[in-house]
């Protein structure tokens, strides 16, 4: 077998299993198939939550069954090998599970989806060409070991967060192709609107390895769960005019319990869930809110619902757990509630940790521009905004997160006044006072459009983003993007100055 001939099939055959890719799945399956074919032995497969990953995965698979191979995805929790195998009957493919008394196992089968403790404790699996790794970020020793005892088995890592530090050792390259900006362009995520609400106050709590401990962030927690309640019912009737499901990341269990009673006080039914209860509880409450009639309002954990967590007409997210360093817990929450649903054209998002002023530059180039390399160095301690860069960051009349340049606010209306900021100073975020880094990329990334397809000099594209912005590009990346007709302008009158000061 030629190395990557086990996806030649992915998408020829998937039409009789009602399994059908989209053009930016087609690719990323094909460049993880150049990649084998360039002797790259494990691969990340970077995609944003709601991209569709597990479809990605079933359809090499199912290739790799095709070609008379064997394949194997583990998953690392109980829920989400059932998920996944519920997700493969439903496109008729025959597959077994390794996982203690499943009532699937089928050893014999070509596919397996495997529970990670199961695959662990086994050290081997025989015959293996293809192996799947789902949430590759969250690294287990006992996987990563396998996969270096295992040098002839093909490894794809699925992750929309591949920024933990030492991916670069285990994994050799990251594919993708596409973004969260054109998944959203595309319909099939949803934009957040989001809303910079009364924070836990972190000043001066402990941190281990560079993160606030849990239990500090609990005690905190607590001290505002009054407002968190309250936030949420002023603005689900103040924008849906009515309670609309909700999923809530709470700095603990004991934070979770206190804000399910008084959620309750109010006459809302949250039902909090965490690691304490037993995977059947979980399993039927999850169950039961994916209902379109369910009467449970919401959901409340600390970490649970940033893996697998699949109920795309949730419609308010509710951020109250710090994170100092953690930019993937971030992503991974906001990726819980912006899937697409019919009807849905935006997820509220109510930040009550500060979690998205702290992380707002890397989500920025995230968001429009993807990932392209491991091991960025992004999982670091982020400095705190300031108090002004707080007040600036939000309309005063109803706490919305301002629209980049913009000085009206697009969820009430208010007009702020303009006053001078031309002081910038190095090292420090400049999205709260003009242009934000997700237009500078932008901007950068059509300039590079330029160079690979009209010739034109990376000299040329830096001078032109320099006499934009002023300042000479830094800390972006080099991705091409289709220029936009404000670019093509700004390009146009450069070259006209230019000529006129020839003549």
């Amino acid at each position: 077998m030629l190395v990557g001939d086990m996806f030649e099939t992915a998408t020829v055959d998937a039409p009789k299993n009602d399994l059908s890719l989209r053009d930016y799945q087609s690719k990323i399956l094909d460049r993880l198939r150049e990649g084998f074919q360039k002797g790259f032995r494990s691969q990340i497969l970077y995609a944003p939550t709601g991209a569709g990953k597990t479809e990605m995965a079933i359809a090499l698979m199912n290739a790799t069954k095709q070609r008379g191979n064997r394949a194997a995805m583990i998953l690392d929790r109980i829920v989400l090998v059932d998920q996944t195998s519920q997700r493969l009957t439903k496109y008729d493919i025959d597959h077994g599970v390794l996982q203690s008394g499943h009532w699937r196992y089928r050893p014999l089968e070509s596919i397996q989806i495997c529970s990670a403790q199961t695959l662990e404790k086994r050290g081997s699996f025989p015959g293996l060409n293809l192996l799947i790794i789902d949430e590759a970020h969250a690294q287990r020793e006992q996987t990563i070991e396998f996969i270096k005892s295992n040098p002839n088995v093909k490894v794809i890592g699925l992750t929309a967060t591949p920024f933990t530090k030492g991916l670069g050792k285990t994994y050799q390259s990251v594919v993708s192709s596409v973004t969260t900006a054109q998944l959203v362009e595309q319909k099939v995520l949803v934009p957040l609107r989001v809303f910079i609400a009364k924070e836990i106050n972190m000043e001066g709590a402990k941190k281990v390895a560079g993160e606030w401990s849990q239990a500090e962030s609990e005690k905190r927690g607590m001290q505002i769960t009054g407002d968190i309640v309250a936030e949420w019912i002023q603005k689900t009737h103040e924008i849906f005019g009515k309670p609309r499901k909700t999923i809530i990341f709470c700095s603990g269990v004991a934070h979770g319990a206190d804000l399910s009673k008084k959620f309750a006080e109010q006459g809302y039914n949250f039902v909090a869930v965490s690691y304490r209860d037993d995977d059947q509880f979980k399993k039927d409450v999850i169950e039961d809110f994916s209902r379109p009639d369910t009467e449970i309002h919401g959901l409340i954990a600390t970490d649970i619902l940033t893996k697998g967590f699949d109920v795309p007409d949730v419609m308010i997210g509710v951020s109250a757990r710090p994170f100092s360093k953690s930019l993937s817990s971030h992503v991974q929450q906001m990726g819980r509630v912006m899937r697409g649903h019919p009807g849905k054209e935006f997820a509220l998002w109510l930040d009550h940790s500060g979690n998205y002023l702290r992380f707002r530059e890397d989500w920025d180039a995230v968001y429009h521009s993807g990932v392209h390399e491991l091991d960025d160095s992004k999982e670091k301690p982020k400095r705190e905004p300031t108090e002004r860069e707080k007040t600036e960051s939000k309309c005063p009349k109803c706490g919305a997160l301002w629209p980049g340049r913009s000085d009206t606010c697009l969820s009430c209306g208010h007009v702020r006044e303009r006053k001078n900021q031309v002081s910038a100073v190095p090292g420090k975020m400049e999205e709260l006072k003009g242009s934000s880094l997700l237009d500078k990329q932008h901007w950068w990334s059509q300039l590079q459009w330029y160079v690979q397809n009209t010739g034109k000099s990376p000299g040329w594209a830096a001078h032109t983003y320099k006499a934009k912005f002023g300042v000479w590009p830094r800390g972006l990346l080099d991705v091409p993007l289709p220029p936009t007709a404000e670019l093509d302008k700004f390009v146009r009158a450069r070259l006209r100055e230019y000529i006129r000061g020839k003549r």
